[in-house]
C-alpha cells in the first residue's frame, strides 16, 4: 500500500511551479519589479492615476477641480508606496467585481475618498467620477504592459545584455592576435585569431542590441473600439485626439492614432522579433564557446567544491553554456509565440491577448537567466595558448590557400611555370598532414621570383591570420 503524501500544493510558503520563481530565482529577480502580475496592477494604477491628473490639469472635463500640487502628490503616492498590503487589497477587491481593472478603478477611489485623513481639506473625494472616465479596460491595460515592457527592456534585459556583449568585446580585445585554427564544416582551415572569432559575435550582439534599443513603444486612450465614442458623447467641446495624445506621450509612449479597442501589438511582435534574434546569435556563442571548451581552446577554471559529475571526478562540465542554450531556445519560442499570436485579434476586439501577454515575463526570464549564464561561463575560461600552438603546427597543409594564390598573382604578372597553382596544392595537400619541411620543399621547387619564395617560405600557420587581429578594432566604430 502507499502511504499518503504530504500535498505540495498545500505548503506554506507556496511553491513555485516553474524554475523562474524556484531554482533560478535569484537571477531574474528584478523583473518582477516590471513584469509580474502585481507590476501589472501597480502599471494600471499609475495610468489611472496619471489619467486623472491629466483631465484636471488640462481642464478637459467642465467643472473639473484643478489639483493642487500636494492632491497630485498624495496620487502619486499611491503607486510609489503600492505594496504587500495594497496587492492583497486589490486582490480582495477583485475576488467581488471579477474583474482586474475594475477592481483597479475602486481601490484608487478608495484612496481618493480616504484623501481628507491624509491632506485634511481636498476636493479628490468629489473627482471619483473621472477616474477610468470615458475608458475601456484596453486603455488601460495597453498603457500599463508597454510601461511595464519598457522598464523591463531599458532597466533590467538591455543592461544585463549589453554588459555580455562589452565583455565579449573585452575579450575579443584581449586575445585579438592570438592564432587559431579554424574549423570550416569541421576541418583545419584558414587561421584566423581567437580575438576576430569574439569580435564576429560581439559585433553581432551588439547590431540587435542597435535594434532594441531603437524599437518604439506604442500606447492609446481611445475608447471601447478607438473611436472616441464615449468621449465625444460625454465632452464634445474637448479636443480628445490632442488630449489622448499628450497623455501617451506624457507617459514616455508614441501615440497610435488607429485602433480597434486594442492597441495592435505590433511594436510588441517588433520587438519580441528583435529580442529572438538577439537570443539566436547568444545562442551560436554560447555552442561555439561548449565546441572550443570541448576542442580544448578553452580549460574551465574549476569552482572550489563544485562537482562535474556524480561518477567521474575529473569532470569540469561547460554547464552555464548548456543552461544558456536550453533557456535561450525557451524563450526564443515564448517570444516567437508572443509575436505571431499578438498581432491578430478578431474584428474590434478578443481575450486571446489578455493571457498570451501575462507570459512576456517567463519569455524575458528564460532569456535574462541565459545572459546570467553566459556571463558567469566566460568569467571562469582561460585560454590555452599552448594548444593552440600545437593545433596549428600539426597542419602545414592549410598554407596551400596562400601558396596557390601567390602562384596566380606571379602567373599574371608574367611569371612562367606557374600553371594549374590550385590543381598542384590540391594534389599535394588533400586529404594529407604536411609537415613545414614538405611545405618549404614544394615551395622551394616552384621556380617563384626569389622575393615571393623567401616572403612564403617564411610563413607558418600561426602567422598566416592576415587582417584577423586588425579587423577585432571595428568593434569600436
Amino acid at each position: 500500500m502507499t502511504s499518503a503524501r504530504v500535498s505540495l500544493a498545500d505548503v506554506t510558503p507556496p511553491i513555485a511551479l516553474g524554475p523562474l520563481d524556484g531554482r533560478y530565482r535569484p537571477a531574474v529577480a528584478p523583473l518582477v519589479d516590471h513584469l509580474s502580475e502585481a507590476a501589472l496592477n501597480r502599471a494600471r494604477v499609475h495610468v489611472e492615476v496619471e489619467w486623472l491628473i491629466h483631465l484636471t490639469t488640462h481642464a478637459v472635463v467642465p467643472g473639473a477641480p484643478a489639483l493642487s500640487d500636494a492632491e497630485q502628490a498624495y496620487l502619486r503616492d499611491v503607486v510609489a508606496t503600492f505594496g504587500p498590503d495594497e496587492i492583497a487589497e486589490l486582490a480582495e477587491i477583485e475576488r467581488v467585481t471579477v474583474h482586474d481593472v475594475k477592481a483597479v478603478e475602486y481601490f484608487l477611489k478608495r484612496r481618493l475618498e480616504a484623501a481628507p485623513g491624509v491632506l485634511g481639506e481636498t476636493v479628490l473625494p468629489s473627482v471619483g467620477e473621472l477616474v477610468h472616465f470615458a475608458c475601456t479596460s484596453e486603455d488601460v491595460n495597453n498603457l500599463s504592459y508597454a510601461l511595464m515592457v519598457r522598464g523591463a527592456v531599458q532597466e533590467v534585459w538591455l543592461p544585463a545584455a549589453t554588459a555580455l556583449s562589452d565583455e565579449v568585446a573585452a575579450l575579443a580585445r584581449e586575445h585579438a592576435e592570438q592564432p587559431l585554427l579554424a574549423l570550416t564544416h569541421g576541418q583545419p582551415a584558414t587561421p584566423t585569431t581567437l580575438g576576430k572569432e569574439l569580435a564576429v559575435l560581439a559585433h553581432r550582439l551588439r547590431r540587435q542590441l542597435r535594434r532594441i534599443g531603437a524599437d518604439e513603444f506604442l500606447g492609446k486612450v481611445n475608447g471601447a473600439t478607438g473611436t472616441y465614442g464615449a468621449h465625444v458623447v460625454a465632452v464634445p467641446g474637448a479636443d480628445w485626439e490632442q488630449v489622448s495624445r499628450t497623455f501617451v506621450e506624457h507617459l514616455g509612449l508614441t501615440w497610435n492614432p488607429l485602433t480597434t479597442q486594442i492597441e495592435s501589438h505590433d511594436w510588441q511582435a517588433e520587438l519580441y522579433a528583435d529580442v529572438a534574434r538577439f537570443n539566436r546569435v547568444l545562442h551560436n556563442l554560447a555552442t561555439d564557446v561548449w565546441t572550443y571548451i570541448s576542442r580544448g581552446v578553452f580549460t574551465q577554471i574549476p569552482v572550489a567544491g563544485a562537482t562535474g559529475s556524480s561518477t567521474m571526478p575529473h569532470k569540469v562540465n561547460p554547464i552555464r553554456f548548456e543552461n544558456a542554450e536550453a533557456n535561450l531556445e525557451i524563450s526564443s519560442a515564448l517570444l516567437d509565440t508572443l509575436a505571431a499570436t499578438l498581432v491578430t485579434s478578431r474584428l474590434q476586439r478578443d481575450l486571446t491577448d489578455s493571457t498570451t501577454q501575462r507570459n512576456i515575463g517567463p519569455a524575458f526570464g528564460h532569456g535574462l537567466l541565459a545572459i546570467d549564464n553566459v556571463r558567469r561561463g566566460l568569467r571562469a575560461l582561460s585560454v590555452d595558448a599552448d594548444l593552440l600552438a600545437r593545433e596549428l603546427d600539426e597542419n602545414w597543409e592549410v598554407l596551400g590557400e596562400p601558396v596557390q594564390s601567390a602562384m596566380r598573382a606571379a602567373s599574371v604578372a608574367g611569371v612562367t611555370g606557374m600553371e594549374n597553382p590550385y590543381e598542384r596544392l590540391k594534389e599535394l595537400t588533400r586529404g594529407r598532414r604536411l609537415t613545414a619541411d614538405d611545405m618549404r620543399e614544394f615551395i622551394g621547387g616552384l621556380g617563384l621570383p626569389a622575393d615571393v619564395a623567401a616572403r612564403l617560405q617564411q610563413l607558418t600557420p600561426a602567422g598566416y591570420t592576415g587582417l584577423a587581429a586588425a579587423l577585432v578594432a571595428h568593434l569600436d566604430d
